[in-house]
């Protein structure tokens, strides 16, 4: 039997990196797991290569409302409830504060904050009691890395909410806990309007950057977040677990 045995999951961002990578991770521990993306071309992809009868792909825009209502209703439909919430949907773009403008920021805000503060509630009604939500923010919140400001203060909000969110659904024992990935290979660095020049640069001063000298993968980031999804972590609330290499703290 595995970790996640019958349970219901829903992964917001799933269908590519982290999110797809734990799709994967949660579908092999037994839940039924529901991956939700804003382009049908990479959730069918996604879906193509879990193959999957456990897994359902839902089309969904984090940064707007009406598609996570329209989302919750869907799931709710189909399982009645949820018992796992990963909320993984995220940009990251970088850019010093000369060249940031409203709609940069707005951006950034109304998916990674906004959108996650209300798939959140959105979802609270159909949650079981005894269930997980894990957060997926960033070991930049631990650092003043440059040109990382509008980002960095987004995943900032991201860990505040663990704590805050712990706290208030306590009665209700649905732990809420947060993932903090350092440099990790993903397809979400080829989406930051950076030269392929511009990205190599990056990606080697990130690596040089991480004591352990590499980039993570999404499947080590998958990993602790299966840990705070299951009852491993039955004791753990309000917490973060770094997935950096030890960027944040070496």
């Amino acid at each position: 039997m595995g970790k996640l045995n019958e349970k219901v999951a829903v992964i917001t961002g799933g269908s590519t990196g982290i999110g797809l990578a734990t799709a994967k991770t949660f579908i092999a521990e037994g839940a039924k797991v529901v991956i939700t993306g804003r382009t049908q071309l990479t959730l069918d992809a996604a879906e193509a290569e879990i193959n999957h009868p456990n897994l359902r792909v839902i089309q969904s825009d984090t940064s707007k409302l009406a598609e996570i209502e329209a989302l919750v209703s869907q799931v709710k439909a189909e399982f009645g409830s949820v018992d796992i919430l990963f909320a993984n949907a995220g940009i990251a773009w970088f850019a010093p504060i000369g060249e940031t403008d409203e709609a940069f920021f707005d951006t950034h805000f109304n998916t990674n904050v906004k959108g996650l503060f209300f798939t959140i509630q959105k979802f609270l009604p159909i949650f079981n009691d005894n269930g997980a939500i894990v957060l997926n923010a960033s070991a930049v919140i631990h650092k003043g890395f440059e040109n990382s400001s509008v980002y960095s203060a987004t995943k900032g909000a991201v860990r505040s909410f663990a704590r805050t969110l712990s706290a208030e659904l306590a009665p209700r024992k649905i732990r809420v806990n947060t993932v903090s990935p350092g440099p990790i290979e993903t397809p979400i660095y080829g989406k930051m309007g950076m030269t392929e020049e511009q990205l190599k640069g990056m990606a080697e001063n990130f690596a040089n950057m991480v004591p352990l000298k590499r980039f993570g993968t999404s499947s080590e980031v998958a990993k602790a977040v299966l840990f705070l999804a299951s009852d491993d972590s039955s004791y753990v609330a309000g917490e973060e677990i770094l997935v950096d290499g030890g960027i944040a703290t070496i």
